[in-house]
């Protein structure tokens, strides 16, 4: 069984590639709560979302939302002057409501992430890593701290960033069947996430981080960066600004003391040595998903490193 903790679109495409190696009986994925927001009146999980409809086949061309999905609501809130910076589609939004509604039932998030995934038809288990709240804090250079949304969102994540926390994770407990996946897997793995932002908010849990720490199978991450760039978002940039640097050497320590294994590409090749002198065995391999066929390959690379990690 393969573990992928996961978040954003790098992690939501090998998640997608992993389901066709592997299948859905031996795939869990462990998303990220961290950038879950309240807004337009209801509580918007986009990374447990995202995965999801990568896995089911219903992403939209521009890598998230729903494909076909219309804007009419968005729209008529523009006509009425109301701000909307974080722009929903009309079915999408209909999960969100359904989401809020079954909240305010009672039901967990976990509850109704499992729900979701069975009324998109998928078989296979996608895990919240928590059912507590969870928010991902950004320190932007002489301003304060601001929450994810707005840097990622409505700022495009074009402040610059001097440090990340995440409120609540002190308390957090593992969502359930989060520790279960971790200890029944025989792999773990962190997909092309960033690093600070996507993987960091669920290792900050501490029973899934201490759970990893003591695994007894391999633990392989995959960079997000190609040739020391991000395909999208800001991951590059947050590596130089904290880690300094943007090679394969810098994601590695990012995960120092947690893996086996790093998968980078090809155009990181000549980095090889350098992160073996950090404990961790190179992997390289094409990284770049842009079709279903390449993200089967990275999946079975991922797999490769396994039996050697």
């Amino acid at each position: 069984m393969i573990a992928v903790l996961a978040g954003g679109t790098g992690g939501a495409k090998l998640a997608r590639g992993m389901l066709d190696v592997v299948g859905a009986a031996e795939l869990t994925v462990i998303a990220n709560t961290a950038d879950d927001v309240e807004i337009y009146g209801v509580h918007v999980s986009p990374d447990p979302d995202l995965i999801t409809y990568w896995l089911a086949d219903r992403i939209d061309s521009r890598g998230f939302g729903i494909a076909g999905d219309t804007w009419h609501l968005m729209d008529a809130l523009e006509d009425a002057g109301h701000p909307t910076w974080f722009r929903l589609g009309d079915r999408d939004l209909a999960t969100h409501l359904y989401r809020t509604h079954r909240l305010g039932e009672g039901a967990t998030l976990s509850d109704v992430t499992a729900e979701l995934a069975r009324r998109w038809g998928l078989d296979l288990r996608v895990l919240p890593m928590t059912d507590q709240r969870v928010e991902t804090r950004l320190d932007v250079e002489g301003e304060g701290e601001i929450g994810f949304q707005d840097y990622f969102v409505a700022r495009r994540h074009a402040v610059p960033v001097t440090g990340v926390r995440f409120a609540g994770a002190e308390t957090a407990r593992p969502g359930p069947g989060v520790l279960e996946a971790l200890h029944e897997a025989d792999v773990i793995l962190l997909a092309p996430s960033n690093p600070y932002v996507s993987i960091a908010p669920i290792l900050a849990v501490e029973r899934i981080r201490r759970a990893i720490e003591r695994r007894r199978v391999p633990c392989i991450a995959v960079s997000p960066l190609i040739g020391g760039r991000a395909v999208k978002g800001p991951a590059a940039v947050m590596l130089q600004r904290l880690q300094g640097g943007t090679t394969p050497v810098q994601v590695a320590q990012c995960y120092s003391g947690l893996i086996d294994a790093l998968v980078f590409d090809l155009s990181d090749a000549q980095h090889a040595d350098a992160v073996a002198q950090h404990g961790v065995r190179p992997v390289v391999a094409p990284t770049l998903m842009s079709d279903a066929d390449a993200r089967r390959r990275l999946a079975e690379a991922c797999l490769d490193a396994m039996a050697v990690a």
